[in-house]
This record gives C-alpha cells, sequence and structure tokens, in this order.
C-alpha cells in the first residue's frame, strides 16, 4: 500500500517519520490548541510532495474539487467531520444550498458536486444545487456518467438572502473559487453562513500571506519536534511588480530566483543531498487549477521567458475527466506579485508514474485523500496538467489510526498520518491568513 519510493528507505523523511509518530501525543495536544484560538477553513485540500529528504505542502487549496476521488471507505468521516462543521456553525440548520462552478459541462467536476451534495445529505440537510451562471435560467438535470445525475437550479436573491425557488437555506456552501472577481450576487448576505468566507475567493487571497502564516508555523512546528523546519517548508520569496508578458521588473524575480536557489544549495550541502535545485515560480493570486508553473532551474533562464505567455504550461481545452482542469477559465490579468518557491522533488511512485498525495479535511479533521499520478512528468515538474490521473489513498481502512512500533517507511498508516499532520499544519496556515486578511476583523486598539 505504501508507494514506492526511489530514495532508499533510510535517511531523514524516516527519521523525520518516527520523530512525528514519537510527538504523536505533543502534537495532537499543539493541533487542539491551534482549534481553541482559531477557526479551521470549512474544508480544504492540501498537495504534498515527499522528495524523500523532506515533506512539503506545495499547495493549499480551500474550495476543494476533488471529493468524488475518495473511496466509499472515507465517506462516514467525511460525514462525521461535515456534522461536526455543521454543528459548530448553525446547529438548527436544515437546508444547504452548494455554489459551484459555472462549467456545467465537465462531467468530473460535477461528480465532484454530487459528492458533496451526498456528504452534506448523510449528515442530515436538506441540499440543492444552486447555480450562479446567467446561462442556467431553469433546473438542468444532468446524468453523470458514474451513474449519479445532478440538478442545478437558477439562484433566487432578495434584498438580504439567497435561495432558490420555494427553498430558504440558512447556510450557502461554496465550491467556486471565484477566480474572475466576487458576483455581487454573492454580497452582503448578512442573514445567511457563507462557507468558505468571500475573502477566501481567489480574486482577493494572496499566496504570499499563506505561505507566510505557514512559514511561521514551521518554525514552532519545528521546534516542537526537534526538527529543521526546511525539512517541512519549501523556501519562497515574493517579486512584486514583475509582468513577464511585458519584460517589466525581470531583474527583481531574476535576483530572487537566484536568492532561493543559493539558499536552497546551502541546504543540500548541510544535508549532503545530491540534487540539482529548482525553483518554481508561480502567480501570487491564481486559483488552483492554474496552469501558470514554471520550472526554473538557473536565475539566467529567468531572461528566456520574456515574451511568454504567463505560465509555460500548456492550457488545453478541458477534458472532462481530469480533476485539476476542472476550474473554470480565468481571466488574465496583469501579474504584479509572482511567488519565486522552492522546488520540492517527487519520489513517489505509484502505477510506474510520478505521484504526489493530496489531503482532503473538512473542519478540523483529515478525511482522506488520493495520489495524483502522471506517467509522463518528471520528479521535479508539475502534475497538476492534463493527463493526470488519481488514486485514493485509503486512509480509513484504519490507516487514520498510526501503528506504534511499525519500522518507518514500511506501514501505510505511519506514512498516511505523517502527510495528515503535514495537511494539518497548512489548513492551520489559512485559519491564520483568513483571520489576518478577514475584512469584518473585529480591531483592538
Amino acid at each position: 500500500m505504501v508507494p514506492h519510493l526511489v530514495t532508499a528507505l533510510t535517511g531523514p523523511i524516516n527519521e523525520l517519520e518516527q520523530r512525528v509518530l514519537d510527538s504523536m501525543p505533543a502534537i495532537e495536544r499543539w493541533f487542539r490548541l491551534e482549534w481553541m484560538e482559531h477557526t479551521p477553513p470549512f474544508y480544504s485540500a492540501v498537495d504534498i510532495r515527499n522528495a524523500g529528504f523532506k515533506l512539503a505542502p506545495v499547495d493549499t487549496n480551500l474550495f476543494p474539487g476533488g471529493w468524488n476521488n475518495l473511496t466509499k471507505e472515507m465517506l462516514p468521516l467525511a460525514v462525521q467531520a461535515a456534522q461536526a462543521a455543521i454543528e459548530k456553525i448553525c446547529p438548527e440548520a436544515r437546508n444547504l444550498l452548494v455554489i459551484p462552478e459555472n462549467h456545467s459541462k465537465n462531467t468530473f467536476y460535477l461528480a465532484n458536486v454530487a459528492q458533496l451534495v451526498r456528504i452534506f445529505h448523510m449528515a442530515g440537510l436538506n441540499v440543492r444545487i444552486g447555480s450562479i451562471d446567467p446561462a442556467i435560467k431553469t433546473p438542468k438535470k444532468i446524468e453523470l456518467p458514474n451513474g449519479d445525475t445532478v440538478t442545478l437550479e437558477p439562484v433566487v436573491r432578495t434584498k438580504r438572502r439567497l435561495g432558490l425557488k420555494n427553498f430558504d437555506p440558512c447556510t450557502i456552501l461554496l465550491n467556486n473559487e471565484l477566480s474572475a472577481g466576487t458576483p455581487g450576487i454573492l454580497e452582503d448576505l448578512h442573514e445567511q453562513y457563507l462557507l468558505p468566507p468571500l475573502h477566501a475567493g481567489w480574486s482577493v487571497r494572496r499566496k504570499s500571506n499563506h505561505l507566510h502564516s505557514y512559514e511561521e508555523l514551521s518554525k514552532r512546528f519545528g521546534k516542537l519536534l526537534g526538527i529543521d523546519p526546511w525539512l517541512i517548508n519549501p523556501i519562497y520569496a515574493r517579486a512584486e511588480g514583475v509582468d513577464v508578458a511585458g519584460g517589466r521588473g525581470i531583474d527583481v524575480l531574476t535576483s530572487h530566483v537566484d536568492a532561493v536557489l543559493t539558499k536552497v544549495r546551502r541546504k543540500y550541502k548541510e544535508y549532503g543531498i545530491n540534487e540539482k535545485p529548482f525553483v518554481v515560480v508561480k502567480g501570487g493570486h491564481s486559483g488552483s487549477g492554474s496552469p501558470g508553473v514554471v520550472t526554473v532551474r538557473d536565475a539566467k533562464d529567468v531572461e528566456s521567458l520574456i515574451g511568454k505567455p504567463r505560465g509555460t504550461a500548456p492550457a488545453p481545452a478541458v477534458p472532462a475527466t481530469k480533476a485539476s482542469q476542472s476550474r473554470e477559465p480565468r481571466e488574465l490579468r496583469e501579474p504584479t506579485e509572482l511567488i519565486v518557491q522552492e522546488g520540492v522533488l517527487t519520489n513517489e511512485r505509484v502505477h510506474n508514474g510520478m505521484a504526489e498525495p493530496v489531503v482532503y479535511m473538512m473542519d478540523r479533521y483529515v478525511v482522506g485523500g488520493f495520489y495524483r499520478v502522471h506517467a509522463e512528468r518528471a520528479a521535479d515538474e508539475n502534475l497538476k496538467l492534463p493527463g493526470a490521473s488519481y488514486v485514493p489513498l485509503a486512509f480509513s481502512e484504519s490507516a487514520h489510526l498510526p501503528q506504534p512500533g511499525a519500522k518507518p517507511g514500511a506501514s501505510a498508516p505511519n506514512r498516511f498520518y505523517m502527510y495528515g499532520v503535514v495537511g494539518r499544519l497548512a489548513m492551520v496556515a489559512a485559519s491564520y491568513e483568513m483571520e489576518a486578511t478577514d475584512p469584518d476583523a473585529e480591531i483592538y486598539e
């Protein structure tokens, strides 16, 4: 069940796994205390890369769109977490309205919506799907290849509430990352709970805020475990005022790339790692489906990006079977902020393809996940591209519970527990990020 690791099953990742297992009571207490002070995101998904010498999150998504990749065995965990989440927010909740992305032709994405409906229905709610797509003017029933059906209904907005014809929800669940901006129809809903909040959408959110929160947390967590925080945290820099297509601010980007690569080389030397460091350059306000992720191995290569459209990865028509491309097209804004992030290799293989685990969480709980696998990509490349496939992570077959005494690297539950710890750490960082950017936060002088 443990994926094949190219790196020999000795060395830092197993030391880290052992340290995590030995510290389990302290770790769980640490998370418990964090959640006493901070509100977890309603749901989240974290992409993790295991390099064999470090394990780090590379993307945190607050509008997860791959719930259909969770196995049936994982559903009880998701339902319990959904009940806990709803109970905290609106204990008397009866009706839930799900607002999906505006692409009703992508059956893979709609299978994810159907799974969300199933989870919340089993959690004890009446669930309907309300589309904010202007093209949906009457209820539209869509049959999916897996046998599920979804019915998209046009939303009805009154002065203070959002609902459907003859359906008034107390809670609205967004599964729409709002990349193209916040539609007015979702604003000023003061009588209903909107989850996640509007400032979690990509029209407001900045990756640099999240990375800053995660960096601070990884230092504290590293101290708790007695480890170098670099083992769980990718080095990053923020390059502002850069327009790659127009050739402006390239010197700023080059200097940041050079600085991050220098820091990573130093770490590789310290740990005796014989790999060539690389960085990924990505937009600071682009959503989870963005193809604009560029791998750079040398600062001199930055010059070659000039004049290219944002992101060199291909963005072909959306295939109906790929979760990573299930987001609606986003407007190509002039990027003013780019993130230069230490590239984390993936040394995991599933079915002979490069693989990275994706951990799914609801409220404060890990509920499951899957491997994103790509047979045509290299260990230092982005896997979130057409051609990816999805292999479930069987967290729930008692794999959510670690097995004390098992040899490091030999136990699937222990490896997955470690993924869950790093995923939850990124979730805590997201809660800090949301508090810091909340436009309605109370300010104490």
